[in-house]
């Protein structure tokens, strides 16, 4: 069953968001396969494609910081995932040591933000 999700737009693979269910803080990024995705259904944990190592991967199998999936839903075209997580282990998610990927800040131009939102 892959609830008819857009595998084929970016050659089989669709990018997984991955959000904390009770912080909503956003983790990190990956990307599943229909396999990924299946075996994520099937045991409840997190599991991405490895773009580079060309294989899959569970999260937190060798760390212990598994992501146990509390939902999963689609966007609008149904081609990629937000699937919202209870970290468990040390609460690590990120390889670098911290909760999330998403700690390196880039600069913006103050042009370039209007109230929070980029310009359109």
């Amino acid at each position: 069953m892959n609830a008819n999700i857009d595998f084929q737009k970016m050659q089989g693979l669709v990018p997984a968001i991955v959000q904390d269910d009770s912080s909503n803080q956003i983790l990190m990024l990956g990307f599943m396969n229909e396999e990924a995705f299946q075996k994520t259904i099937n045991t409840g944990y997190v599991t991405f494609f490895s773009r580079t190592r060309n294989q899959l991967w569970t999260k937190g199998e060798s760390s212990g910081n598994r992501l146990k999936a509390i939902s999963i839903t689609t966007d609008c075209d149904r081609d990629t995932f937000l699937v919202r997580v209870q970290v468990e282990g040390a609460g690590v998610v990120c390889h670098l040591g911290t909760r999330s990927c998403f700690t390196q800040n880039l600069p913006l131009a103050s042009s370039s933000v209007v109230s929070g939102e980029a310009r359109r």
